[in-house]
């Protein structure tokens, strides 16, 4: 099991990473470091990842997924509700390759800024 950790000024997370080509390809861009965007309670910046949409790409996800963005090549953190949600789901502004899941409670990632630096770094 590949396992990966999340670092902000304010929040320390593990996360595990699936069996997808999407996670391959993140894994294998590790270490990557970048600044927070906030998109309600999403967080995504661009990685140095470039791959296409998987066959199961949506924008529903999970409170805890971790996905990847292709047309803006970004590496997204779900924990709520987002400006396309229909309620408290979170959902993504378009298809997103999910590839692994936050361990842990989730409510710190609400104290992260817009232009934080955020770091992925492998376990």
């Amino acid at each position: 099991m590949k396992k990966i950790q999340i670092r902000t000024r304010s929040v320390v997370k593990e996360a595990v990473l699936n069996d997808s080509a999407t996670a391959d390809a993140v894994w294998d861009a590790l270490p990557i470091q970048g600044r927070a965007n906030r998109w309600g309670d999403e967080i995504y910046f661009s990685i140095p990842v470039r791959v296409p949409a998987e066959p199961d790409a949506s924008d529903e996800v999970q409170v805890g997924d971790l996905a990847y963005w292709a047309p803006g090549t970004a590496f997204c953190i779900f924990w709520g509700p987002t400006p396309a949600s229909h309620g408290d789901e979170p959902r993504a502004a378009s298809p997103v390759n999910v590839f692994g899941r936050i361990l842990g409670d989730l409510d710190a990632f609400g104290s992260v800024k817009d232009g934080e630096v955020i770091r992925i770094e492998s376990l």
